[in-house]
């Protein structure tokens, strides 16, 4: 089927009080196995490359996402392209030219002033091509000579009232929030302010969407899109997947050296990880009228 787009997809999630899961791809092996594993859910999935895997791959992104975007024709579920966590302007502006219909564009790091007059540049640029933007905002620190907090650091939040009107200046279409999650967490114990997140969803007239998901469990996963999260970003879940099944394959076979073998043990294995993530989201649809 055509490639989805990632607009329609979290707008659709969003309409219906649910979510669209978006897992992070570092190799073919990833994207198919994020593929075969919404296609066993019957659900629609994102694919998303981030700069950190562009930089993996020597900093060309446009290998990786013509493969993505194959797989993503060849699937029986819709299946979007979405270039995530983008801090260089210059990699943002190849978005379009390499298959993808959204992109998150990172200026968390920055003073909220930079933050804003950044992200409405990249908005402005981003709306004349018809690509869906993304942004993050977190706690601003900065005060008082004191260096701004990353969105994703222990007790980083979000502040409602900030969310709204960075919102309204900016005119990006998601905007992800900083609620007690983190990025690369290897363990399920992050806690999520739930009562934050109510606020937020209340000020904020765009989808929320949750980072640093594989740091969450499955209750408070399910939990979060309950309370408003339109798009939940995994990532190191993935990972954790692919080099468990690894690790077992080459204990069993100290001898062997060829990479199908263990690398189809690690795409199945993360294929599963897809397809249960997935479950565990609410697939909730409003009351009939």
């Amino acid at each position: 089927m055509p490639i989805a787009a990632t607009g329609e997809l979290v707008a659709e999630a969003a309409a219906q009080q649910r979510a669209v899961a978006a897992f992070n791809v570092i190799t073919l092996e990833h994207a198919e196995a994020v593929t075969e594993g919404a296609e066993a859910a019957g659900s629609p999935v994102i694919l998303q490359i981030s700069e950190n895997a562009v930089a993996y791959h020597r900093g060309r992104p446009r290998p990786l996402a013509r493969a993505a975007a194959a797989l993503a024709e060849q699937a029986a579920v819709p299946v979007s392209l979405h270039l995530d966590h983008v801090q260089s302007t210059g990699l943002l502006h190849q978005a379009v030219d390499c298959g993808f219909s959204s992109a998150m564009f990172d200026a968390a790091r920055l003073p909220y002033a930079q933050n804003l007059a950044a992200t409405q540049d990249a908005v402005a640029w981003a709306h004349e091509r018809g690509l869906w933007l993304e942004a993050e905002l977190g706690e601003v620190g900065g005060k008082n000579g004191e260096a701004p907090l990353d969105a994703h650091a222990p007790g980083a939040r979000t502040d409602p009232g900030e969310a709204r009107a960075f919102v309204e200046a900016t005119g990006v279409d998601a905007l992800a929030v900083a609620v007690g999650t983190s990025h690369a967490m290897t363990s399920r114990d992050a806690r999520i302010d739930h009562g934050l997140l109510a606020g937020l969803r209340t000020a904020v007239p765009v989808p929320l969407v949750l980072h640093g998901s594989s740091g969450a469990s499955d209750e408070e996963l399910a939990r979060a899109v309950a309370g408003g999260i339109a798009k939940v970003n995994i990532g190191t879940a993935l990972n954790i997947a692919l080099t468990g099944a690894v690790r077992d394959r080459l204990a069993r076979d100290e001898q062997g050296v060829d990479p199908r073998r263990y690398l189809a043990e690690g795409r199945d294995a993360m294929a599963r990880t897809v397809t249960r993530l997935i479950g565990v989201l609410p697939q909730r649809r409003p009351p009939a009228a």
